[in-house]
């Protein structure tokens, strides 16, 4: 259906929703530079890095460069969608497969109650951000619309080329938007018509993958537009003063 030129049907909204999110993250990312990309703005950051300087235990990638990976877990962000997932008949055995966890963690995570005590995680840079969603974008299509064999975490060659980095991201996407363009509604409704091995996407209709896909580039890049505006007033006049005054009185003032 359209409504003076804007669709209204399931797909529709789902793809004009993916466009100006798209837009909206180019623009913000004109004029990225390697140092910007790679920024590390506190200790412990995840980012991309060369193998021989890994600093986690399940770091990736098929080249020179990897990203950070930590130890599996469910955050607390998640619980209410393994309780969804409980909810809706997958089992515990599943649910903790998919997640990478023992049985006993997913049962723990069932078994709480009130609210979940926020998550600490680690800073990731913008360098991190933007190699999580190509990952995710390059795996996703591969499983979705390619041959469903190539392992995900293999597909991306990380690099520390800002200008390289977005031009095949940008790349990626757009073949994923293509292609999810295409899609019919029966398509739509099929469950497991992504069988994407990371998450729940065998499982799942292919309109909530696309929805979950949405979100991901979404936060994400929200969040590297915050990073971007922190490193664009890390040095100006009233940062350094804040600064100063933090050092003299133990303080923000």
């Amino acid at each position: 259906m359209e409504n003076q030129g804007v669709r209204t049907d399931r797909l529709g909204m789902l793809l004009q929703q993916f466009d100006q999110a798209r837009e909206m993250a180019q623009v913000r990312l004109t004029g990225l530079t390697d140092e910007e990309y790679l920024w590390e703005p506190v200790d412990g950051c995840w980012s991309i890095r060369r193998r021989v300087e890994a600093v986690t235990a399940r770091a990736y990638g098929p080249g020179e460069w990897v990203i950070d990976k930590g130890a599996p877990e469910i955050p607390a962000s998640e619980y209410a969608e393994v309780a969804r997932q409980a909810a809706g008949g997958m089992s515990v055995a599943k649910i903790a497969e998919d997640w990478s966890v023992s049985v006993e963690r997913v049962e723990e995570v069932l078994a709480h109650t009130g609210e979940p005590e926020p998550d600490v995680v680690p800073v990731t840079t913008i360098a991190w951000r933007l190699g999580h969603l190509h990952s995710g974008f390059a795996g996703q299509w591969e499983w979705s619309f390619g041959e469903r064999r190539q392992e995900p975490r293999l597909m991306v060659d990380f690099t520390p080329s800002a200008d390289r980095a977005l031009e095949r991201f940008w790349a990626a996407v757009d073949r994923w938007r293509e292609s999810v363009g295409a899609v019919t509604e029966e398509q739509l409704d099929t469950v497991g018509f992504s069988q994407y091995p990371y998450g729940s996407d065998a499982d799942d209709p292919f309109i909530s993958v696309l929805f979950g896909a949405n979100l991901e580039l979404i936060h994400h890049m929200a969040e590297i537009a915050i990073l971007r505006d922190l490193w664009r007033a890390r040095f100006t006049p009233s940062s350094v003063e804040g600064s100063r005054r933090q050092g003299v009185s133990g303080e923000t003032r």
